[in-house]
């Protein structure tokens, strides 16, 4: 339990931490992203996966995660349960992304019942709910790696 409590602790300072960081403003002639929530978001679909009712994430869909990314949505995984659901965060920079990644994947192997699933693409991270099948996960998994940049 302590080791548990220490964990939880130091997410709330790193966290904290991140949260008083300041973005930089961005530039107008920032290149468009090679790839955006909703590209993801369809393909799942078009694949025949659950990706259903997108919304856009607030700040309390975030809870303890890094709350650094550009666009960020969620979906629900009905055929894994009910309230079952997955994130899909598009970001400017690889560091941020990394940091959330992170996150996510830490938590997992602090605690079995924290665990998802996440992939990488680009400038997009996605985050799968933990209880999906591995088979499932791997279909997600090559829907990602098949959109193609713009």
């Amino acid at each position: 339990m302590k080791k548990y409590l220490s964990v939880m602790i130091a997410l709330l300072f790193t966290t904290g931490l991140a949260a008083c960081s300041e973005k930089p403003e961005k530039s107008s002639t920032q290149e468009p992203k090679e790839v955006t929530v909703d590209d993801v978001i369809n393909t799942f679909q078009e694949e025949g996966l659950d990706a259903e009712e997108p919304r856009k994430m607030t700040k309390d869909d975030y809870g303890l995660a890094p709350m650094k990314a550009e666009e960020a949505k969620i979906v629900l995984l009905p055929s894994v349960c009910e309230d079952c659901g997955g994130r899909i965060f598009s970001f400017d920079n690889e560091e941020d992304l990394q940091q959330t990644k992170a996150y996510y994947d830490e938590m997992g192997k602090e605690s079995a019942i924290l665990f998802s699933w996440t992939l990488k693409k680009d400038n997009i991270l996605v985050q799968l709910n933990g209880d999906l099948p591995e088979e499932k996960y791997n279909e997600y998994k090559k829907a990602l790696e098949s959109i193609k940049a713009k």
